[in-house]
């Protein structure tokens, strides 16, 4: 399952610099066409929403781009400590290279890895991460 959370309904329109002019339901069904597995696609803004996602999920493997929320959200944290589904943090940008205040991960700890500053692509090389650990 890939999981957005807040603003990442507005790939392709907002800061195209940073993010690209490509809508994330477009690259979704590109990764479908390209990847021999079932992709599962989810995005909310709100906490809450992504943490009863989270809990629910019975899948393989969630790749989860927490957006702002991956800086915030100690119960996004407690949530991704305490469930048995493994997780992957990604983020289109370089976070280590944008605002002091992106540096710190609170999710990156009780992630299984993590993959930013590859674009969308970053979607791509989680998928192939947990394709090859199968």
């Amino acid at each position: 399952m890939i999981l957005n959370g807040p603003n990442l309904n507005l790939i392709g329109q907002r800061e195209n610099a940073i993010y690209g002019n490509l809508s994330f339901d477009d690259y979704i069904a590109d990764l479908q066409e390209r990847f021999d597995a079932e992709l599962l696609y989810v995005q909310s803004n709100v906490e809450g929403e992504l943490i009863n996602i989270l809990q629910a999920t019975e899948v393989d493997g969630v790749i989860l781009n927490a957006g702002g929320y991956t800086h915030t959200s100690v119960a996004l944290r407690d949530c991704i400590k305490a469930i048995k589904v493994p997780v992957v943090e990604v983020h289109i940008s370089n976070i280590a290279a944008r605002e002091s205040f992106r540096h710190t991960s609170l999710i990156s700890p009780v992630s299984e890895g993590c993959i930013f500053g590859f674009g969308l692509e970053s979607y791509d090389l989680a998928i192939r991460y947990y394709l090859n650990k199968r």
